[in-house]
């Protein structure tokens, strides 16, 4: 999968190395995205800032991806209308560790404060990463995120930047009820 070559990337880079991306191939053959429109960002630096965030951990495999995100944020949302908490801003998916076979992640929901009584278990009260990023748009559904990553990583490597080793999804709408092939995602890759 093309995320794990921003995790490779990064590493290559940290190491000094020219920076030469292996990307996989994207399983059953790449996928277009839609197009971009005029002002979506591609590579367009910005400033995270720091915020509040409540989350769910969970782990997939790439085959079933956006399944388990949307079940992640599933439970997430219901925990939220049992307590009732409102979202400050959208779902993100935070990418903690990938490899050729899955991810590691945090769905996660912007707080304006974390809650009084915190939760317990499998959902947790924290910071989403926050400071220097690149921020690249991705339109069409989540099947096409490969090739948005695959443009990404050449983006990194003809620039010769260095990534940190997460990536986050920040999605226009509720993912629990959107479209998937009409999906607009912003994603951050925190640089060093």
């Amino acid at each position: 999968m093309p995320r794990l070559a921003l995790f490779t990337i990064a590493a290559v880079l940290a190491l000094g190395a020219p920076a030469q991306a292996q990307t996989p191939a994207v399983p059953g053959g790449a996928a277009s995205p839609s197009p971009l429109q005029p002002g979506d960002a591609f590579g367009e630096p910005v400033n995270l800032p720091e915020r509040t965030i409540i989350f769910i951990r969970g782990e997939g495999t790439w085959d079933k991806a956006f399944e388990t995100l949307v079940d992640a944020f599933k439970s997430l949302n219901q925990y939220m209308d049992k307590q009732g908490l409102k979202p400050s801003g959208p779902a993100l998916a935070i990418y903690t560790a990938t490899d050729d076979t899955g991810f590691k992640f945090q769905a996660a929901l912007p707080l304006t404060q974390a809650p009084k009584n915190p939760p317990k278990g499998d959902i947790a009260i924290g910071q989403a990463p926050s400071g220097k990023a690149l921020k690249f748009v991705h339109r069409g559904s989540y099947d096409a995120m490969d090739t948005t990553y695959e443009a990404i990583t050449n983006y990194l490597d003809e620039k010769r930047l260095e990534a940190k080793d997460l990536f986050i999804e920040e999605y226009s709408g509720d993912p629990t009820t959107a479209d998937q092939s009409k999906l607009v995602v912003n994603v951050f890759v925190p640089v060093k």
